[in-house]
């Protein structure tokens, strides 16, 4: 959890909700509505490329404030950031199954062809937190769209061969506890029993701290969301302005936590949809073959930089992966020292287009 001491910053140029340098628009993708945000680079000149960006949870497009601008002013590339399924103003189907990586991967490949009109165009990839996630997966099911992907805060996992899930998981994973609450109906029961306990949430989840009682925090990696904490009061988030916290209110109230949620329920229908594609017998183990970086928080206590060990492995494109580590930041990092972020990411994407990365690290 972040404390009041990680604020956000007021340095790095930022969009605020409304702003004129994006559009706000929608696609039919299949049965599913999506919301997205477009920003191009100013001027006459044609965009040096296309980055599709992925945001996590309980977030919205707007966790990329800090990244838009860079991208599509300093980088002068076309930026597409869409609200995933189940937030904000996309649509938000009841059932956990249509929340696979597999589909989000091909609703992701239509929403690219929907925006460039062309299916063969590719994008550079980035994802923060369940679009971290999601970036790897799309990189795996669609990589003739992909010309490079970036993570942040979240290391390649590789395609299991038996199915881990529950206390299982989190014997292997301790700091993901949290994620059993989460796929169960519980937190989504306290959040939505109120607007008044949606807005503590949030605020609780961007770095409020309750204002009474026995927790300071009103959601822990232990136990995910704690009810008497949110109806003890939460204070103001740290991570988030007032008027921001007013727009993820807002969004959030469109339908509520239980679409955020079923992404944590789609640990089975991720492995049944991978095991014959990926790992199963007779079938040569994936490998990422284009250029790839990850970037981790110092401080991030869900996803800690030891999580990254190893994983190099995977990689066989230009440059192989490469690793960076933010020190003195936590899970929403890319707020909180988003000048960092965005060299890393600028640096990478400046490689990429120049042709810089050869061979494999």
């Amino acid at each position: 959890m972040a404390t009041p001491k990680q604020a956000y910053s007021t340095t790095v140029d930022a969009l605020v909700p409304n702003d004129s340098r994006v559009q706000h628009l929608d696609a039919q993708i299949g049965p599913y509505t999506y919301h997205y945000m477009l920003a191009t680079p100013p001027g006459p000149d044609a965009p040096r490329a296309t980055v599709l960006l992925v945001h996590g949870w309980p977030d919205l497009g707007m966790a990329w404030r800090y990244q838009v601008p860079f991208l599509a002013e300093k980088l002068r590339c076309r930026v597409i950031v869409p609200d995933m399924l189940g937030y904000g103003r996309t649509s938000a189907p009841a059932d956990p199954a249509e929340y696979s990586l597999r589909n989000i991967a091909a609703q992701m490949r239509a929403l690219v062809a929907h925006v460039l009109g062309d299916p063969k165009e590719t994008v550079i990839l980035g994802g923060h937190d369940w679009g971290g996630a999601a970036v790897w997966r799309i990189a795996m099911w669609c990589p003739d769209m992909v010309r490079a992907v970036f993570s942040l805060n979240v290391p390649f996992a590789p395609p299991l061969r038996r199915l881990i899930e529950g206390e299982e998981l989190v014997q292997r994973v301790p700091s993901f506890r949290y994620q059993l609450q989460l796929a169960s109906p519980e937190a989504e029961r306290i959040v939505d029993a109120s607007p008044a306990r949606l807005r503590g949430f949030l605020n609780a989840i961007y770095g409020g701290v309750v204002k009474g009682g026995q927790h300071k925090f009103a959601f822990s990696t232990q136990t995910g969301v704690v009810e008497s904490a949110l109806d003890a009061g939460v204070g103001p988030a740290s991570l988030l302005s007032p008027d921001l916290v007013d727009y993820y209110v807002q969004e959030y109230s469109r339908h509520g936590l239980h679409g955020p949620t079923n992404w944590y329920r789609t640990r089975r229908v991720n492995f049944e949809d991978e095991l014959p594609r990926f790992v199963g017998d007779g079938v040569k183990e994936w490998r990422c073959r284009c250029p790839a970086m990850v970037v981790m928080a110092e401080k991030d206590i869900t996803l800690p930089p030891a999580l990254a060990d190893g994983t190099e492995k995977w990689f066989e494109g230009p440059g192989g992966l490469r690793k960076e580590v933010v020190k003195g930041v936590g899970h929403w990092g890319m707020w909180q020292d988003p000048a960092t972020f965005n060299q890393f990411i600028g640096s990478f994407v400046e490689d990429v287009l120049a042709g810089r990365l050869k061979g494999k690290l």
